[in-house]
């Protein structure tokens, strides 16, 4: 029997709509500006992100096309982040906003291209089920991706090191992971607030280990401790709790896709995972 997992009110209706239409604007502006310079990436990127979230406000199933290409804008960018910041001189082609663009290398290392936003790079691929782009992430050096000392935990390159040894079928996956769960301990981590390493960092990995040990059984109940994990944390100050970022659950979302994807079955429904970015029922819509 599929439970429901209600989420929290968030401000929908019209405004809501009209504030992710805007948002997909001002990214579809920010894209034909990363041709320019590749410093816009990071913008476009942050901005694709935020429109996501917006539209899964008003169209909390990702029903409309509309939300699948705020989703496919997201992913192009956040592979693109890394492609500029993987080369230092020349271009690099890039499929962003149904074009196919020459984006400049980018002048400098961007501080952007970080462990953090290689995870939502990540994620938001697995939701497109992009194979070639995970790929492409997931052979980027760990040591490219170190942030300075004092942006993270070092939990966080242990938990992409897992994700990247999965992926490409490297061995130590099981050490990896248990390492990556380890220092997430409040005792270690002290770097991400207590209420953000529990509600946010930490789900998605307890989550993964119910999926690579393939415990079926028990995928279910830790995808709903992860979403009633989710809701706490976006709902414990009144701004959090009418802050778009909280509409989906991006890290427990892309594991219910490889999960739904691997024949688990998928006991809870909620609109904090959209039905049809779950159920990838927009894939091959137009090429991405």
């Amino acid at each position: 029997m599929t439970m429901t997992f209600t989420r929290h009110g968030l401000p929908s209706g019209p405004d809501a709509k009209i504030f992710a239409e805007q948002l997909s604007e001002r990214v579809a502006r920010r894209v034909d500006r990363a041709e320019e310079s590749a410093d816009m990436i990071d913008f476009a990127f942050s901005t694709a992100v935020m429109a996501l979230h917006a539209r899964c406000v008003s169209d909390p199933r990702a029903a409309a096309v509309e939300t699948w290409e705020a989703a496919v804008n997201a992913m192009q960018l956040g592979s693109a982040l890394f492609a500029v910041t993987g080369i230092t001189e020349g271009t690099v082609e890039c499929r962003i906003n149904r074009k196919l663009r020459t984006l400049p290398a980018a002048t400098g290392p961007l501080s952007s291209a970080d462990a953090g936003n290689w995870l939502s790079a990540f994620w938001l691929a697995v939701i497109c089920r992009e194979q070639q782009r995970m790929t492409q992430l997931c052979e980027i050096p760990l040591e490219r991706l170190r942030a300075p000392e004092g942006a993270y935990d070092e939990y966080i390159y242990h938990w992409v090191d897992t994700l990247q040894t999965y992926w490409l079928r490297r061995p130590g996956l099981a050490e990896k992971l248990t390492t990556a769960i380890e220092m997430t301990d409040p005792a270690i981590a002290r770097i991400a607030p207590l209420d953000l390493l529990q509600g946010q960092l930490y789900p998605p990995m307890n989550l993964f280990y119910h999926f690579v040990t393939r415990d079926t059984e028990g995928f279910t109940p830790a995808l709903t401790e992860a979403l009633k994990l989710h809701q706490a944390y976006w709902t414990l100050t009144e701004d959090r709790s009418t802050d778009i970022n909280g509409s989906i659950a991006l890290g427990p979302l892309a594991i219910a896709c490889l999960a739904h994807d691997g024949k688990f079955p998928i006991g809870v429904e909620s609109d904090y995972l959209p039905e049809h970015l779950l159920q990838h029922t927009w894939l091959g819509e137009f090429p991405t």
